[in-house]
Protein backbone atom coordinates (compact mmCIF):
# COMPACT_ATOMS: atom_id res chain seq x y z
CA UNK A 1 0.00 0.00 0.00
CA UNK A 2 1.13 3.29 -0.71
CA UNK A 3 2.91 5.84 1.77
CA UNK A 4 0.39 7.93 3.33
CA UNK A 5 2.88 10.48 4.85
CA UNK A 6 2.21 13.06 1.88
CA UNK A 7 -1.59 13.53 3.70
CA UNK A 8 -2.63 15.03 6.88
CA UNK A 9 -5.10 12.39 7.47
CA UNK A 10 -7.98 13.12 10.29
CA UNK A 11 -10.42 10.37 11.30
CA UNK A 12 -13.97 11.77 11.44
CA UNK A 13 -15.58 9.01 12.88
CA UNK A 14 -14.46 5.57 15.61
CA UNK A 15 -16.31 3.13 12.15
CA UNK A 16 -15.05 5.08 8.94
CA UNK A 17 -14.06 8.44 7.32
CA UNK A 18 -10.91 11.07 7.31
CA UNK A 19 -10.62 14.84 6.62
CA UNK A 20 -7.74 14.83 3.95
CA UNK A 21 -5.07 18.08 4.28
CA UNK A 22 -1.97 18.91 2.52
CA UNK A 23 -2.98 18.70 -1.23
CA UNK A 24 -4.31 20.90 -3.26
CA UNK A 25 -6.25 18.91 -6.06
CA UNK A 26 -6.51 21.58 -8.60
CA UNK A 27 -2.63 21.23 -9.08
CA UNK A 28 -1.93 18.02 -11.02
CA UNK A 29 -0.69 14.62 -8.60
CA UNK A 30 2.15 13.03 -8.64
CA UNK A 31 1.86 9.13 -8.76
CA UNK A 32 2.94 8.87 -5.37
CA UNK A 33 -0.02 11.49 -4.37
CA UNK A 34 -2.57 10.16 -6.24
CA UNK A 35 -1.19 6.55 -4.82
CA UNK A 36 -1.62 7.67 -1.14
CA UNK A 37 -5.34 9.18 -2.17
CA UNK A 38 -6.21 5.44 -3.53
CA UNK A 39 -4.51 4.08 -0.21
CA UNK A 40 -6.52 6.92 2.03
CA UNK A 41 -9.98 5.70 0.11
CA UNK A 42 -9.50 1.97 0.68
CA UNK A 43 -8.55 2.06 4.35
CA UNK A 44 -11.22 5.12 5.38
CA UNK A 45 -13.79 4.48 2.60
CA UNK A 46 -15.21 7.98 2.66
CA UNK A 47 -12.07 10.74 2.62
CA UNK A 48 -12.98 14.86 2.79
CA UNK A 49 -11.00 17.47 1.49
CA UNK A 50 -11.91 20.90 2.28
CA UNK A 51 -11.37 24.52 0.44
CA UNK A 52 -10.78 22.84 -3.12
CA UNK A 53 -11.42 24.86 -6.05
CA UNK A 54 -12.23 22.57 -8.77
CA UNK A 55 -13.29 23.04 -12.41
CA UNK A 56 -15.52 20.27 -13.69
CA UNK A 57 -12.57 19.34 -16.00
CA UNK A 58 -10.38 19.16 -12.84
CA UNK A 59 -12.86 17.52 -10.76
CA UNK A 60 -13.11 14.52 -13.90
CA UNK A 61 -9.10 14.46 -13.55
CA UNK A 62 -9.68 14.03 -9.83
CA UNK A 63 -12.49 10.73 -10.46
CA UNK A 64 -9.75 9.32 -12.86
CA UNK A 65 -7.71 8.87 -9.97
CA UNK A 66 -9.90 6.70 -8.52
CA UNK A 67 -10.94 4.98 -11.99
CA UNK A 68 -12.48 5.30 -14.97
CA UNK A 69 -15.17 8.23 -15.01
CA UNK A 70 -18.70 6.73 -15.78
CA UNK A 71 -21.93 8.23 -17.22
CA UNK A 72 -25.58 8.91 -15.05
CA UNK A 73 -28.51 7.63 -17.48
CA UNK A 74 -31.57 9.46 -15.60
CA UNK A 75 -29.44 13.21 -16.07
CA UNK A 76 -27.53 14.97 -18.41
CA UNK A 77 -24.46 16.00 -17.46
CA UNK A 78 -22.77 19.83 -17.58
CA UNK A 79 -22.69 21.06 -21.52
CA UNK A 80 -19.05 21.17 -21.73
CA UNK A 81 -18.05 18.07 -19.27
CA UNK A 82 -21.44 15.55 -19.79
CA UNK A 83 -19.64 13.26 -17.46
CA UNK A 84 -20.33 15.80 -14.65
CA UNK A 85 -23.85 16.34 -12.97
CA UNK A 86 -25.07 18.79 -11.22
CA UNK A 87 -27.06 18.27 -7.82
CA UNK A 88 -29.76 20.94 -7.16
CA UNK A 89 -31.97 21.79 -4.52
CA UNK A 90 -33.73 24.91 -4.72
CA UNK A 91 -35.36 27.05 -2.22
CA UNK A 92 -38.87 26.50 -2.80
CA UNK A 93 -38.19 22.87 -3.37
CA UNK A 94 -39.50 20.21 -0.71
CA UNK A 95 -37.78 16.71 -2.31
CA UNK A 96 -34.10 16.30 -2.35
CA UNK A 97 -31.98 14.09 -4.61
CA UNK A 98 -30.22 11.40 -2.62
CA UNK A 99 -32.51 11.87 -0.11
CA UNK A 100 -32.70 7.34 1.12
CA UNK A 101 -29.88 5.06 2.17
CA UNK A 102 -28.56 3.47 -0.63
CA UNK A 103 -25.44 2.42 -2.45
CA UNK A 104 -25.11 4.46 -5.92
CA UNK A 105 -25.85 2.34 -9.16
CA UNK A 106 -26.45 -1.00 -7.63
CA UNK A 107 -29.06 -1.73 -10.11
CA UNK A 108 -26.14 -1.95 -12.89
CA UNK A 109 -24.48 -4.92 -14.12
CA UNK A 110 -21.00 -3.12 -12.90
CA UNK A 111 -22.13 -0.07 -10.39
CA UNK A 112 -20.17 2.66 -9.10
CA UNK A 113 -17.07 2.30 -7.87
CA UNK A 114 -16.11 5.49 -6.00
CA UNK A 115 -18.22 8.43 -6.27
CA UNK A 116 -17.00 12.13 -5.75
CA UNK A 117 -19.63 15.01 -4.71
CA UNK A 118 -18.07 18.76 -4.55
CA UNK A 119 -20.12 21.16 -3.07
CA UNK A 120 -20.33 24.85 -4.72
CA UNK A 121 -23.26 26.21 -2.91
CA UNK A 122 -24.38 25.15 0.98
CA UNK A 123 -27.26 25.77 3.28
CA UNK A 124 -25.92 27.74 6.41
CA UNK A 125 -26.82 24.37 8.60
CA UNK A 126 -28.55 21.51 7.31
CA UNK A 127 -27.67 19.43 4.26
CA UNK A 128 -24.83 16.96 5.69
CA UNK A 129 -24.83 13.92 4.14
CA UNK A 130 -24.48 10.72 6.33
CA UNK A 131 -22.59 7.19 5.58
CA UNK A 132 -22.42 3.88 6.93
CA UNK A 133 -19.53 1.40 6.83
CA UNK A 134 -21.45 -2.08 5.36
CA UNK A 135 -18.90 -4.27 6.30
CA UNK A 136 -18.21 -3.38 10.05
CA UNK A 137 -22.25 -4.24 9.48
CA UNK A 138 -21.37 -7.46 8.04
CA UNK A 139 -18.72 -8.56 10.42
CA UNK A 140 -21.14 -7.84 13.46
CA UNK A 141 -23.76 -10.51 11.93
CA UNK A 142 -23.61 -13.69 13.93
CA UNK A 143 -22.02 -16.39 12.42
CA UNK A 144 -25.11 -18.33 11.64
CA UNK A 145 -26.64 -15.26 9.54
CA UNK A 146 -23.61 -14.60 7.87
CA UNK A 147 -23.42 -18.19 6.71
CA UNK A 148 -26.78 -17.82 5.69
CA UNK A 149 -26.50 -14.53 3.71
CA UNK A 150 -23.52 -15.84 1.49
CA UNK A 151 -25.59 -18.24 -0.69
CA UNK A 152 -28.03 -15.39 -1.29
CA UNK A 153 -28.48 -13.23 -4.75
CA UNK A 154 -30.60 -9.69 -4.77
CA UNK A 155 -32.46 -8.40 -7.77
CA UNK A 156 -31.80 -4.51 -7.61
CA UNK A 157 -34.05 -2.12 -9.85
CA UNK A 158 -33.69 1.21 -10.71
CA UNK A 159 -37.49 2.09 -10.35
CA UNK A 160 -37.67 0.83 -6.89
CA UNK A 161 -39.91 3.34 -5.10
CA UNK A 162 -40.27 5.70 -7.65
CA UNK A 163 -44.20 6.08 -9.12
CA UNK A 164 -43.71 5.96 -12.39
CA UNK A 165 -40.16 5.00 -12.94
CA UNK A 166 -36.80 6.60 -11.27
CA UNK A 167 -36.61 8.67 -14.62
CA UNK A 168 -39.79 10.20 -14.12
CA UNK A 169 -39.05 10.46 -10.32
CA UNK A 170 -36.29 12.64 -11.76
CA UNK A 171 -38.60 14.55 -13.86
CA UNK A 172 -40.33 15.49 -10.74
CA UNK A 173 -37.01 17.66 -9.01
CA UNK A 174 -37.89 21.18 -10.23
CA UNK A 175 -33.96 22.36 -9.95
CA UNK A 176 -32.78 19.67 -12.50
CA UNK A 177 -35.64 19.06 -15.03
CA UNK A 178 -33.93 20.86 -17.32
CA UNK A 179 -31.41 18.06 -17.04
CA UNK A 180 -34.05 14.85 -16.65
CA UNK A 181 -33.31 12.10 -19.92
CA UNK A 182 -36.55 11.47 -20.86
CA UNK A 183 -35.72 8.85 -22.92
CA UNK A 184 -33.96 7.12 -20.38
CA UNK A 185 -35.09 3.19 -19.11
CA UNK A 186 -34.89 1.32 -16.35
CA UNK A 187 -32.45 -0.73 -14.93
CA UNK A 188 -32.00 -4.20 -12.82
CA UNK A 189 -29.24 -6.19 -11.75
CA UNK A 190 -28.60 -9.09 -9.91
CA UNK A 191 -25.76 -9.19 -7.11
CA UNK A 192 -25.08 -11.22 -4.19
CA UNK A 193 -26.14 -10.33 -0.88
CA UNK A 194 -22.57 -10.25 1.02
CA UNK A 195 -20.25 -8.99 -1.69
CA UNK A 196 -15.99 -9.10 -1.76
CA UNK A 197 -14.14 -5.96 -2.30
CA UNK A 198 -12.22 -6.33 -5.41
CA UNK A 199 -8.68 -4.29 -3.64
CA UNK A 200 -9.37 -5.18 0.23
CA UNK A 201 -10.32 -9.14 -0.10
CA UNK A 202 -12.99 -7.52 2.86
CA UNK A 203 -16.61 -8.75 2.89
CA UNK A 204 -19.51 -6.43 3.10
CA UNK A 205 -23.31 -6.26 2.82
CA UNK A 206 -25.21 -5.06 -0.51
CA UNK A 207 -28.46 -4.51 -0.21
CA UNK A 208 -30.30 -1.24 0.42
CA UNK A 209 -33.59 0.03 1.32
CA UNK A 210 -33.97 2.17 -2.49
CA UNK A 211 -32.53 -0.51 -4.74
CA UNK A 212 -32.91 -3.88 -3.49
CA UNK A 213 -36.40 -5.20 -4.45
CA UNK A 214 -36.32 -8.89 -3.61
CA UNK A 215 -33.60 -11.94 -3.34
CA UNK A 216 -33.56 -14.56 -6.25
CA UNK A 217 -35.86 -17.26 -5.50
CA UNK A 218 -37.94 -15.45 -3.12
CA UNK A 219 -41.20 -13.25 -3.76
CA UNK A 220 -41.09 -9.79 -2.44
CA UNK A 221 -42.91 -10.37 0.41
CA UNK A 222 -40.83 -13.28 1.76
CA UNK A 223 -38.19 -11.15 0.84
CA UNK A 224 -38.46 -8.05 2.46
CA UNK A 225 -37.91 -8.88 6.24
CA UNK A 226 -34.83 -9.58 6.09
CA UNK A 227 -33.92 -6.65 3.79
CA UNK A 228 -35.52 -4.39 6.44
CA UNK A 229 -33.26 -6.18 8.75
CA UNK A 230 -30.28 -5.93 7.06
CA UNK A 231 -30.88 -2.06 6.16
CA UNK A 232 -31.68 -1.63 9.85
CA UNK A 233 -28.31 -3.63 10.78
CA UNK A 234 -26.55 -1.32 8.41
CA UNK A 235 -27.30 2.36 9.66
CA UNK A 236 -26.58 1.04 13.37
CA UNK A 237 -25.21 4.49 14.88
CA UNK A 238 -21.99 3.51 15.65
CA UNK A 239 -20.94 1.90 12.04
CA UNK A 240 -21.70 5.79 10.97
CA UNK A 241 -19.89 8.74 10.15
CA UNK A 242 -21.55 12.79 9.20
CA UNK A 243 -19.64 15.09 6.67
CA UNK A 244 -20.92 18.73 6.96
CA UNK A 245 -20.58 20.32 3.66
CA UNK A 246 -19.20 23.97 2.84
CA UNK A 247 -18.28 25.30 -0.41
CA UNK A 248 -15.21 23.41 -1.73
CA UNK A 249 -15.82 20.65 0.04
CA UNK A 250 -14.82 17.51 -2.11
CA UNK A 251 -16.06 14.44 -0.27
CA UNK A 252 -14.78 10.54 -2.08
CA UNK A 253 -16.55 7.50 -1.34
CA UNK A 254 -16.20 3.45 -2.17
CA UNK A 255 -19.47 2.59 -2.86
CA UNK A 256 -18.29 -0.78 -2.59
CA UNK A 257 -17.83 -0.72 0.89
CA UNK A 258 -20.48 2.10 2.14
CA UNK A 259 -24.10 3.15 2.15
CA UNK A 260 -24.89 7.16 2.09
CA UNK A 261 -28.07 8.96 2.49
CA UNK A 262 -28.14 13.15 1.67
CA UNK A 263 -30.27 14.35 4.78
CA UNK A 264 -33.30 16.68 3.68
CA UNK A 265 -33.40 19.53 6.88
CA UNK A 266 -32.52 22.77 4.84
CA UNK A 267 -35.57 23.80 4.05
CA UNK A 268 -36.27 27.31 2.03
CA UNK A 269 -32.60 26.99 1.18
CA UNK A 270 -30.33 26.23 -1.76
CA UNK A 271 -27.64 23.14 -1.92
CA UNK A 272 -25.49 22.72 -5.51
CA UNK A 273 -23.01 19.99 -6.63
CA UNK A 274 -21.35 18.99 -8.68
CA UNK A 275 -21.06 15.03 -8.69
CA UNK A 276 -18.38 12.13 -10.70
CA UNK A 277 -19.26 8.51 -10.32
CA UNK A 278 -16.28 6.20 -11.41
CA UNK A 279 -17.38 2.56 -13.05
CA UNK A 280 -16.42 -0.65 -10.16
CA UNK A 281 -16.77 -3.77 -10.96
CA UNK A 282 -19.48 -6.55 -11.25
CA UNK A 283 -19.65 -7.42 -7.91
CA UNK A 284 -18.88 -11.08 -6.55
Amino acid sequence: MACESYLDIRAISGALGAEVGGIDLASPLTPAQADALRDALLTHKVIVFRDQSLTPAQLLDTAAVFGDVDVYPFLQGLPDCPKVIEILKLEGEAKNFGGAWHSDTSYFETPAGATLLLALETPAAGGDTLFADTGRAYDALSPAMRRMLDGLVAHNNSDHGYTGGRAAGMARLDGMKSAFVAESGGYEACHPVVRTHPDTGARSLYVNGSHTVRFAGMSEAESKPLIDFLCAQIIRPEFTCRVRWAPGTLTVWDNRAVQHKAINDYAGQRRRMHRVTTRGERPC
